[in-house]
């Protein structure tokens, strides 16, 4: 898709976007692209998670873009600020891959699935239904969301384009 009206979501980000706008965050590894889409107003939103939980954060000012559990109830603050109602809401997300294999399984080494776990949590938490996914495995993504049309483009180079 290439977009006049492209809205960058940088890592560790998140943004919104109302009618025409087209979403787009690159360098998914372990990280998850989480989207919500009220499609009765059109008005999307994108965070690009890094971390599941910001019980861990150690900065001065929280970056609440950078948690899952701050990050998606920022998300959907922001979208209903431009009319979006959190009963038409719906989900869709990419990323959360394993990027490394290690010997042992312990939870600290395992940041994609539990980016992805954690995501899930504050999606049911709020009563969000989860249409569609590309999660786990082991390569990295790009995705776009089309703000117009509800629909999520998802690149890799392992596994070209699909459409969520």
């Amino acid at each position: 898709m290439i977009q006049d009206n492209l809205i960058k979501v940088g890592m560790a980000d998140l943004n919104v976007a109302r009618q025409t706008g087209v979403l787009k965050t690159t360098g998914l590894g372990s990280c998850v692209g989480i989207t919500l889409y009220d499609a009765k107003a059109k008005v999307a939103g994108m965070a690009h998670v890094m971390l599941p939980n910001s019980d861990i954060a150690k900065e001065g000012q929280l970056n609440i873009a950078k948690y899952a559990d701050t990050a998606i109830p920022e998300l959907i603050r922001l979208m209903e600020a431009l009319g979006a109602q959190i009963r038409r809401m719906e989900a869709k997300m990419a990323g959360g891959a394993q990027m490394f294999a290690f010997g042992s399984q312990s939870d600290t080494m395992r940041i994609g699935p539990r980016n992805v776990e954690s995501c899930k949590e504050q999606l049911s938490r709020f009563k969000i239904p989860l249409l569609a996914e590309d999660t786990g495995s082991n390569y990295g993504r790009t995705i776009e969301f089309d703000c117009e049309k509800g629909t999520l483009l998802i690149r890799s180079v392992q596994h070209g384009v699909k459409e969520l």
